[in-house]
């Protein structure tokens, strides 16, 4: 019994090990072939994976924005620190909720159709075919995503950002009675550009994340519709889960 624990525990880790070599390869031949990109698929992926996703960010971010305030608003008035709503909001918005809330929401939209698009052309054997063609996949299909991700998340948390605030200046100023001159000017007291460029940092990682999951996920999709799914499925979890594990470190070394 115990012999047979430690060998499915050691095949566990010697899977997860061999993933993740899989992933860091991966990313290096990506890393490598970032000279070969194409303009014209660089636009269309970003256009597809970002301006496609900037409606739900919007309104995730902005009901998120205005419950953020609506539950700290009334308690900061009670104590007297109604001067101070603004800047938390902003503080927050930027280091935290923006780019975390908008990564995960990438990931379930953009990471699920990078990897049903790239797991259906493994099962259909299009990536076989373009070996074939002498074309290289991770240069047509990796390198575009992967660039079109890193650029475009940083620019969506930028409008998370705003919306976010807007949301919490609208309850503030309603809800809560603060005047919008109050509101306004402790972002101005208490917000400073690093806490929006770290967030940006942030997103640039996530957005890589979802990218090389996304891809990695769908050239190692099995055969058949129920392989795509799976993959479909690991790549969402896993971005997921990658995403709140390095928002931890990030912080850690952006604002400690």
């Amino acid at each position: 019994m115990l012999i047979t624990l430690f060998a499915r525990t050691g095949t566990i880790v010697l899977g997860v090990l061999e993933n993740i070599g899989t992933i860091l390869i991966l990313f290096g031949q990506t890393f490598y072939n970032l000279r070969q990109f194409d303009a014209k698929l660089l636009l269309r992926q970003m256009a597809h994976l970002g301006a496609d996703s900037l409606p739900i960010v919007l309104l995730t971010m902005l009901f998120t924005g205005m419950v953020m305030t609506i539950q700290t608003a009334h308690e900061f008035v009670k104590y007297g620190a109604q001067s101070s709503v603004g800047g938390m909001v902003a503080i927050a918005m930027g280091r935290e909720l923006s780019p975390v809330l908008t990564g995960v929401v990438f990931a379930g939209r953009v990471g699920a159709a990078i990897t049903a698009e790239i797991g259906s052309m493994k099962v259909t054997e299009q990536i076989d075919a373009l070996r074939v063609m002498a074309v290289n996949p991770v240069a047509y299909l990796v390198v575009p995503r992967m660039l079109a991700c890193m650029l475009m998340l940083p620019l969506l948390v930028v409008f998370a950002n705003v919306i976010g605030i807007i949301g919490g200046y609208v309850i503030a100023t309603t809800s809560a009675s603060i005047s919008p001159y109050t509101f306004l000017n402790s972002i101005d007291v208490f917000a400073v550009p690093h806490d929006i460029i770290g967030g940006l940092v942030k997103a640039m990682v996530f957005g890589t994340i979802v990218a090389i999951i996304g891809c990695y996920k769908g050239l190692t999709t099995a055969q058949g519709a129920e392989g795509v799914g799976q993959a479909t499925t690991g790549s969402v979890v896993l971005s997921i889960i990658l995403i709140f594990v390095s928002n931890y470190f990030l912080s850690v070394a952006l604002y400690r």
